[in-house]
């Protein structure tokens, strides 16, 4: 049985995630489930698919203002 391994550049979009998603979620006061719906449903996970490079070299406070920005102009309402 072959095991791959993911290549770098996408385990550091997955550790990225894992990171952003849990903490969008805290500073609007979501638990990490809801969060993540809400990324998925107004188009925030596609922002940081694409954008992730840039979003994780920026304070973390900027990045999620961005993603939030991003929902928003997709008609999210927190």
């Amino acid at each position: 049985m072959k095991i791959s391994h993911l290549d770098k550049e996408t385990d550091n979009k997955v550790s990225f995630l894992s990171f952003i998603i849990p903490e969008f979620a805290e500073a609007y006061k979501m638990n990490k489930r809801d969060g993540y719906r809400y990324l998925k449903k107004y188009g925030g996970i596609d922002f940081i698919d694409e954008h992730w490079w840039a979003l994780h070299t920026d304070n973390p406070y900027y990045a999620i203002r961005d993603i939030f920005n991003v929902c928003k102009n997709n008609g999210g309402n927190l």
